[in-house]
């Protein structure tokens, strides 16, 4: 048995009454009954928020990810005002690369832009390691958060090896990923070097977040669904499973996601993941046939919905609350972030939803 350092969160899995451990968000992601489908947004935490911009309006999103009683405000922001099962760590994935020592900065309207690509094996090595003192303001922010939330768990999260690589080889955001699969398939030695520094880098960075406090964890591979599932499974897959893998023994749902991953989804699962995160594009019955037995779901709205009429937005929710009854947990959520020009309202009209519908079913057994 270990430590329960938050008084509520068992290391070890198990639920204690009351607190995180036993919410329906964490009941769901063990694949237990709860009261209600648990429900919470990616990109929650800021984007469509107007109290998220006037925080932001002069502070630079790197700055912003390193100043903790922003972190807790940003974070807190959707929780108060939607009424969500689960809050989720505002930080961005290049935060632990660039703490390891990468040269790059996230440029309003591109996103993140490195200085110095990847392309020989000493830019590897100039990847370095990194401990809780290189990101201190994530610690910091975690364990603030967690006192704030109270029995509302908080979700940890970080880019996985694959997506990371791409913005590091790419040098920034890229449509057809032509630099990293020209390396991928040009250089398998530096590849699977370049992926394994940034899955020890990962790794590090969940194990920080965890150790503070966080409830869950959730691996971000954005750009996966770029491959076949031959590839996936030749150069990604390991990598993601060595960060997976390296917290098996940290007693938190561990969370899978990636975009456009229809044909990947039996790979993702084999993973480690407790939970595989699908996006709009496959129906979570059809998900749940590919993942397996053993895996809860997440998902999956398609983001463009919200800016539908409510009755189109209501006969969405109430689809995909059907489907997901195949999966043995269903986390509602939707199948990529929130778009910056959704009306907050719908967000918390869809939260009110997912609960009074999937809470009547449960009340109907």
């Amino acid at each position: 048995m270990t430590t329960d350092t938050t008084g509520t969160v068992a290391r070890d899995g198990e639920s204690r009454p009351g607190g995180p451990a036993d919410s329906p968000f964490i009941r769901a992601c063990r694949r237990r009954p709860g009261p209600h489908t648990p429900v919470w947004f990616m990109r929650q935490a800021g984007r469509s928020l107007p109290e998220y911009r006037e925080i932001r309006a002069t502070v630079p999103m790197l700055e912003s990810c390193r100043r903790p009683e922003l972190v807790t405000e940003i974070t807190l922001q959707p929780v108060r005002r939607h009424g969500v099962d689960a809050a989720i760590l505002f930080s961005d994935i290049v935060v632990p690369v660039a703490a390891a020592g990468v040269d790059l900065d996230i440029v309003p309207g591109t996103g993140p832009v490195v200085a110095e690509p990847i392309r020989t094996a000493a830019d590897v090595e100039r990847i370095r390691p990194i401990s809780r003192d290189d990101v201190w303001y994530v610690d910091e922010a975690v364990r603030q958060l967690v006192v704030e939330l109270g029995d509302t768990p908080l979700i940890g999260f970080a880019g996985a090896p694959f997506t990371l690589a791409s913005y590091l080889v790419e040098g920034g955001p890229s449509r057809t990923h032509a630099k990293t699969k020209a390396l991928m398939y040009g250089d398998e030695e530096l590849w699977h070097a370049l992926c394994g520094r940034l899955a020890e880098v990962t790794l590090a960075f969940l194990r920080v977040q965890i150790d503070a406090g966080v409830s869950a964890v959730q691996l971000f591979d954005s750009w996966a669904g770029a491959l076949s599932e031959a590839d996936y499974r030749r150069f990604v897959l390991p990598h993601s499973t060595a960060v997976l893998s390296g917290l098996v023994d940290a007693g938190v749902p561990r969370i899978h996601f990636g975009v456009g991953t229809a044909e990947l989804l039996g790979a993702m699962g084999e993973a480690g993941a407790d939970v595989v995160g699908v996006d709009w594009r496959t129906p979570l019955d059809v998900a749940t046939g590919r993942i397996g037995p053993d895996k809860a779901v997440q998902g999956n709205l398609d983001p463009c919905v919200l800016l539908a009429p409510w009755p189109v937005v209501e006969a969405e929710v109430r689809r995909i609350l059907e489907q997901g009854r195949a999966a043995p947990g269903h986390v509602f959520n939707l199948g990529h972030g929130v778009l910056p020009e959704t009306d907050p309202e719908v967000l918390t009209r869809v939260v009110a939803l997912v609960h009074e519908l999937s809470s009547r079913r449960a009340d109907q057994g």
